[in-house]
C-alpha cells in the first residue's frame, strides 16, 4: 500500500480506477459534486459492472461531498490527487485539493484532454504529472455505480500510461503506474505528450459525432458517412500533432499515417482503417456511447472546445485549417444550447470541400 490518495471526480474513469484501488487495499478518499452519488457510495458503497466477461463488485467507499472536502484539513495530508473532472472543471477541483496536499504530494491528470497546464498553473509543473486511459470504456450510468463496455484489455492493449511532463521515468510516475494497474494494464511512458494527443484524436473522432448524431459507436460505425466524416477528424488532428512536433502512438490500434491518410482519401488506407475499426468494435458493447454522447443525454455540458475545438485552435497555429473539426464544434454546441437536436442528419447531409 502507498500513502494516501484522493480521487476528485468520483465519475465513470474516477469511479471504476479508483474501486480497484480500494480493493487492493489502498487508502483512497472520493470526492464529488454529485450528491445522489456521494450519498448512494457512502450508503451502499461503489459497484462496478461490466458488459463483458469480468464479474461485477462493490466495495464499500470513503466519499465526500465537495462542501465536505474541508474535513480533510483535520487528516494526514493527500500524497497524490488524481484530478478526473471534466476539462472545464479542472482549474477549480484542482485548487480544491491543493491545500490539503503534502510537502510532497502531487496532482495526476486522469482525464480526456490536455489539462497538465491547467493543473500546473495551480500547484507548478513540479507537482504535475499525467495519466491517460485509453480505450477504458466506462461510464456512470446511475448514482454509485460505473459501468464498463468493454472487456478488460490486459496485454492485447495497456490502458493505463502514466508520466512527467518532462519525459523522464521517475519513482512518481511508476507509482501512479502501479496504483492504476490495480484496474486494468498500465505502463510508465516517457512520451506524456505524444500520448496525450494520440487519445486526443480517437476522443476528437467519436465522442462530438455521438453528442451530435445521438448515435452510440457502433451505430456510428455501421453508417458509412459519418464514419468517413470521423475519419476525416481524425486525419485533421493527426496532422495537427505531427506539425506540434508530437511522437504520436498507436491510434486506434493502427499508424497514425493510415488514419490520416485514409481521412484525406487514400483508398488502401481506408480499408485498412475501416477493418482494423469493425475488429475492435466486437469487443465493446453495442449499446456504448462516447463520453460526449452520455453526456448530451444527461443535458451536461460537452468537453467539444476541450477536444475539436482544441483541435481547430492548434491547427491555427501551424497553419493547418480543420474544417471538419471546426463544423463539428459548431454543431455540437448548437445541440448544446437546444437549437438543435441530436440527429444523424446533421452529419450525413454535410457538404464539406
Amino acid at each position: 500500500m502507498g500513502g494516501r490518495i484522493a480521487i476528485v471526480g468520483a465519475g465513470a474513469v474516477g469511479g471504476y480506477t479508483g474501486a480497484h484501488m480500494v480493493q487492493a487495499g489502498e487508502d483512497v478518499t472520493f470526492i464529488d459534486p454529485w450528491p445522489a452519488h456521494v450519498e448512494q457510495m457512502r450508503k451502499h458503497g461503489l459497484r462496478i459492472t461490466h458488459a463483458m466477461k469480468e464479474p461485477e463488485f462493490m466495495v464499500p467507499v470513503r466519499a465526500l461531498h465537495v462542501t465536505d472536502a474541508q474535513a480533510l484539513a483535520k487528516e494526514k495530508p493527500i500524497d497524490i490527487a488524481f484530478v478526473c473532472m471534466k476539462s472545464y472543471d479542472t482549474a477549480w477541483a484542482t485548487m480544491l485539493i491543493r491545500q490539503y496536499l503534502a510537502p510532497d504530494g502531487y496532482v495526476v491528470s486522469l482525464q480526456n484532454c490536455m489539462n497538465e497546464e491547467t493543473i500546473a498553473g495551480v500547484v507548478g509543473w513540479g507537482k504535475t504529472l499525467g495519466c491517460i486511459a485509453s480505450s477504458i470504456t466506462v461510464n456512470l450510468p446511475e448514482p454509485g455505480r460505473v459501468h464498463r463496455g468493454a472487456a478488460k484489455h490486459g496485454a492485447a492493449h495497456t490502458v493505463f500510461r502514466a508520466g512527467e511532463v518532462h519525459g523522464r521515468l521517475t519513482r512518481r510516475a511508476h507509482e501512479v503506474c502501479r496504483l492504476v494497474g490495480h484496474a486494468d494494464s498500465a505502463k510508465v511512458t516517457d512520451n506524456l505528450w505524444g500520448e496525450r494527443w494520440s487519445k486526443l484524436v480517437a476522443n476528437a473522432m467519436a465522442n462530438g459525432l455521438s453528442a451530435c448524431t445521438g448515435l452510440g459507436g457502433a451505430d456510428m460505425l455501421k453508417n458509412e458517412t459519418i464514419r468517413r466524416f470521423s475519419t476525416r477528424l481524425g486525419a485533421e488532428a493527426i496532422r495537427v500533432g505531427q506539425a506540434q512536433g508530437y511522437q504520436l502512438e498507436e491510434i486506434l490500434h493502427l499508424p497514425p499515417d493510415i488514419i490520416a491518410r485514409a481521412g484525406e482519401g487514400d483508398e488502401e488506407a481506408m480499408r485498412a482503417c475501416d477493418a482494423q475499426r469493425f475488429k475492435d468494435a466486437k469487443h465493446t458493447a453495442a449499446e456504448q456511447r462516447p463520453s460526449m454522447g452520455q453526456d448530451m443525454q444527461k443535458g451536461r455540458r460537452t468537453e467539444i472546445e476541450f477536444l475539436n475545438g482544441l483541435v481547430v485552435r492548434e491547427g491555427e497555429k501551424v497553419g493547418i485549417a480543420c474544417r471538419a473539426n471546426a463544423t463539428l464544434t459548431a454543431l455540437v454546441k448548437r445541440v448544446e444550447r437546444g437549437e438543435l437536436s441530436p440527429d444523424p442528419r446533421h452529419i450525413v447531409e454535410l457538404r464539406l470541400n
